[in-house]
């Protein structure tokens, strides 16, 4: 306090840099901030994996639509060598452990039986993201 009110321009970065954070943050819920590459859990960032987040982040770009187990094996691991290729069976160990980090908002992220899988928006969801159209969007 005593910095800030002596002018000290560190102290004025941290104090702008706080606000900014608080500024980010909702209330409660998720936050899936597809530019930063971040999730936020009721105010607190969910550790997620790189291959986690990309998951999510597709599904999320392809909202309300069921997605197959092969094409996220196709779209996300496309630089793969065939050993490092997932199974579908390897999908679904990599979405239940998305889930388990999404605690008590893992239903964001639907199972369609036989199918794949599908993002569903809740009221308690928000997503933030550049001004680039969807990819599905032709």
């Amino acid at each position: 306090m005593v910095r800030l009110a002596l002018g000290d321009p560190a102290a004025h970065a941290r104090q702008k840099q706080h606000e900014q954070d608080a500024d980010d943050r909702a209330a409660s819920g998720v936050i899936l901030d597809l530019s930063r590459k971040r999730v936020l859990l009721d105010n607190v960032a969910a550790a997620l994996t790189f291959r986690e987040f990309e998951l999510l982040q597709y599904l999320v770009l392809r909202e309300g639509r069921t997605v197959s187990r092969e094409e996220l094996i196709t779209a996300l691991w496309s630089d793969a060598s065939e050993e490092e290729t997932p199974s579908e069976r390897t999908i679904d160990v990599h979405i239940r452990r998305l889930r388990v980090k999404l605690a008590q908002y893992q239903d964001i992220v639907r199972t369609v039986r036989g199918t794949g899988y599908r993002f569903d928006r809740h009221a308690d969801v928000s997503i933030l993201s550049t001004a680039a159209p969807s990819p599905d969007v032709f």
